[in-house]
């Protein structure tokens, strides 16, 4: 059946459906012949159980996959209600429709989705479409979220944090490094030790360093640095006495982990002050009178500096009978 038979009964079967539906079966291969001049009409089309009304102007407007199918140069399927049958999803089918309408159209955020568009325009062949979307994942590349190195050496380590200028977080995990058999609860604490570094790791990305270390000599131990010195220290592991035997036991001290980590952000790197703001601060208390000869003398540059502040706690406790000096 030739485009010309067909078009008129797709718009007038709300008229007579029933002289309509011997004239369109269920499902019926037609082509769209000499429909080119018909630019004024509206086509109905169906893109994966999505529905969609577009004029033959804006479908033929370039030389696409639609131009082929709306020209009678493909033959197309309809229902029985006319609509136009594409055997595609029909999610991003919009972006095309407004693509040839305009010329151009708004992308959807995220890379994924513009893939996604990318796959549509292609398939369709959409020349200027697959163009936008290639430049817009070249000029709108992802970067990854958080980057965690994994030290390999101690010189490695030692130039990562001495040139860090942020606080740093150090998680040493080695399950080898034991000469005793571990307790029952070690390999759950041990992962758990993991999973709150990588929690943390994402939640202070971009103002802490998080990095690992797998080649240190102890089973768990977690180290913090700030402004290129240990600040604290938290070993995870003890040797406990149990059936006449030593072992080793991993603990998850999270509340620790929370403190010191929360504590690495008193050496964090902060944005010079703005000058014009402090000028404007020391007027005003100037002004006031609020503050005495000795407070200014304190606030020079022979003031009280900046406390030095080393911890190192360690959870690793001894607790067999040999471990303990004699008279205790």
């Amino acid at each position: 059946m030739s485009g010309d038979s067909c078009l008129p009964q797709r718009h007038t079967h709300s008229a007579s459906s029933s002289s309509a539906s011997p004239a369109c079966p269920k499902t019926k291969t037609c082509s769209y012949r000499g429909a080119v001049g018909l630019g004024n009409k509206y086509v109905r089309v169906n893109v994966g159980g999505s529905l969609f009304y577009a004029t033959l102007q804006v479908l033929t407007r370039q030389n696409s996959m639609l131009k082929a199918m709306f020209s009678g140069q493909k033959e197309v399927f309809t229902d029985k209600d006319g609509w136009i049958l594409i055997d595609r999803s029909g999610k991003h089918f919009g972006s095309v429709l407004c693509f040839l309408r305009d010329g151009t159209v708004a992308l959807p955020k995220g890379r994924q989705a513009v893939q996604e568009v990318f796959a549509e325009a292609k398939y369709y062949d959409v020349q200027g479409l697959m163009e936008l979307c290639q430049n817009t994942l070249q000029d709108n590349k992802e970067l990854p979220m958080c980057v965690i190195p994994v030290v390999t050496s101690r010189k490695e380590e030692e130039k990562l944090i001495q040139s860090s200028t942020k606080p740093v977080v150090k998680l040493v995990y080695n399950r080898s490094n034991n000469k005793y058999s571990y307790t029952s609860n070690s390999d759950d604490n041990l992962l758990k030790n993991i999973e709150l570094f990588d929690r943390l790791s994402l939640s202070f990305n971009g103002r802490v360093l998080f990095i690992k270390d797998v080649i240190g000599d102890e089973i768990c131990c977690w180290s913090f640095y700030g402004q290129g010195r240990k600040l604290a220290e938290v070993c995870c592991t003890s040797i406990v006495y149990a059936t006449e035997k030593k072992q080793t036991k991993v603990e998850f001290p999270e509340a620790r982990i929370y403190e010191e980590t929360l504590n690495t952000l008193l050496y964090e790197t902060m944005p010079p002050p703005d000058t014009v703001l402090l000028e404007a601060t020391r007027r005003s208390f100037t002004s006031c009178g609020s503050h005495s000869e000795e407070e200014e003398g304190g606030a020079g540059p022979g003031g009280a500096e900046l406390r030095e502040r080393v911890r190192r706690i360690h959870v690793k406790r001894y607790s067999t009978y040999d471990d303990r000096q004699l008279g205790h």
